[in-house]
């Protein structure tokens, strides 16, 4: 049952090239959501592939209860659906989708960013340098993994300073349903390597109190990942494919 300690200790599964992690002692479903999750973020699991449980119990050796609420938390991040008839599925956004979705990211960060509080305390700004720090480093090493996620917590960080919690957490709901998207413009250095100038060209707006430098920023930063999953949605399923996924 979610909540409760695992009562069996749960491999996780090793792919070629990674370190083999001890058990976790989070409850066992959310352990499973979470290794699915940077699948995803990843790359490892496509839009629209199906996520079998009894394939996903084997593969993370525990039972059917386990992955059921593992694919629920999934679901309500808005990473997997399910279908009826078909089970559950990693979300295939179609481009139209995504076009939807980062338009309103775009307005929401650029809201967060024109009232930030301006000069910013340097203890905020140091935090960003260096989670950047980590960051480039992880680029640098091709640790996709790591750039994912000190990518998540630099704007996490940024937009946190706004101070108005119900466009935080808007914003981040909104992040969250485009996980799957971003392994697709990661592919490209070019992409991670504008990725790191734009995080510290925003850094030196922040320094210098530059607004309108930092919401151009914003705009900016958000144009590679759409950009590069809708290309490669459209070589797979076709340009004619507009509607929402069913």
């Amino acid at each position: 049952m979610a909540g409760k300690p695992a009562k069996h200790a749960m491999v996780r599964p090793i792919k070629p090239g990674q370190t083999p992690v001890s058990p976790a002692r989070e409850p066992v479903a959310i352990v499973i959501a979470k290794r699915i999750e940077e699948d995803i973020v990843l790359g490892r699991r496509q839009p629209r592939e199906r996520l079998v449980e009894q394939d996903l119990c084997d593969l993370f050796q525990t039972h059917r209860g386990d992955v059921r609420l593992a694919l629920f938390e999934l679901e309500k991040k808005g990473l997997v659906e399910r279908i009826p008839n078909r089970g559950a599925l990693v979300r295939g956004l179609t481009p139209l989708e995504v076009r939807e979705i980062y338009a309103v990211r775009e307005e929401l960060e650029v809201m967060a960013v024109r009232i930030i509080p301006f000069p910013v305390d340097p203890k905020y700004v140091e935090r960003l340098e260096e989670l950047q720090r980590q960051h480039t480093a992880a680029v640098a090493a091709g640790d996709l993994l790591t750039v994912f996620y000190s990518n998540l917590s630099f704007h996490q960080v940024l937009f946190g300073l706004c101070g108005n919690a119900c466009l935080i957490e808007t914003i981040e709901l909104l992040a969250q349903k485009v996980y799957g998207i971003r392994s697709y413009a990661n592919a490209f250095p070019e992409s991670l390597d504008r990725a790191r100038r734009d995080h510290l060209d925003m850094i030196k707006a922040l320094r210098g109190s530059r607004r309108d430098d930092l919401v151009a920023l914003t705009r900016r930063h958000l144009k590679p990942s759409p950009e590069a999953y809708i290309k490669a949605y459209e070589r797979r399923f076709g340009k004619a494919d507009l509607a929402p996924a069913q």
